[in-house]
């Protein structure tokens, strides 16, 4: 688990196909592996990765192929930077929302503009995750954990203070940006319990019966 407060910005440093995957060598930069031992997790673009190796100046990792087919992880290259966070421990302060590393698709940035001293940022969700994305709610881009300000169909804005865009990839993006995008995951858990013994069904969704039938619609008459 993560909090979405990223710690560092750290570099891929190499590259290795291995039987239809790949390995990924990161160099950690000023994140301090001092605590972290084979076997840990480390968010790195928000995608939770398992310590393989330590060489010292950051770690290795193995991605399977359904990580890099649902992930921006393949689209890197070396000299790519990318947000890291260690794993939460019991001592850590939950500075941002709960994330598990688990990335739900891949968004697009659509526009960046300068407001103040802040900028706001408009991506673009898919179809299939924008129910879950809401006003003043909580949406992880790239492992990094924002409030969402405004929301318009897929579209949603972000306000990004000058800290946020120091210490993060966001100076880097651009309009056609790819990013990973990781919802709420109390919302995925609520929409699942809403159905109920309906759940098991592929085609199981949320209509207005369904809030009937659980009590949250008054159907007296």
């Amino acid at each position: 688990m993560f909090t979405g407060i990223i710690q560092a910005v750290g570099t891929v440093a190499a590259q290795q196909p291995s039987g239809g995957d790949l390995r990924l060598r990161i160099q950690t930069g000023k994140l301090s592996l001092d605590d972290v031992a084979i076997g840990d997790s480390i968010a790195t673009n928000g995608v939770c990765l398992t310590v393989t190796e330590l060489p010292g100046d950051g770690f290795w990792a193995d991605v399977s192929r359904e990580t890099l087919s649902l992930t921006t992880l393949g689209g890197l290259s070396q000299g790519s930077p990318v947000n890291l966070e260690k794993s939460l421990t019991p001592q850590s302060r939950l500075g941002g929302h709960i994330v598990s590393g688990h990335v739900d698709g891949l968004g697009e940035i659509v526009s960046l503009k300068e407001d103040a001293r802040s900028w706001r940022i408009v991506v673009r969700a898919p179809y299939e995750l924008a129910k879950y994305i809401v006003h003043k709610g909580s949406i992880c881009i790239d492992g990094t954990s924002l409030t969402v300000n405004a929301v318009d169909g897929a579209n949603f804005d972000l306000n990004i203070i000058p800290q946020t865009m120091a210490e993060t990839l966001f100076a880097h993006y651009s309009p056609g940006s790819r990013v990973n995008l990781e919802v709420d995951v109390i919302a995925r858990y609520l929409e699942r319990l809403l159905q109920g013994a309906g759940a098991a069904n592929p085609q199981a969704g949320i209509d207005y019966q369904t809030l009937a039938d659980n009590g949250y619609l008054d159907t007296r008459t």
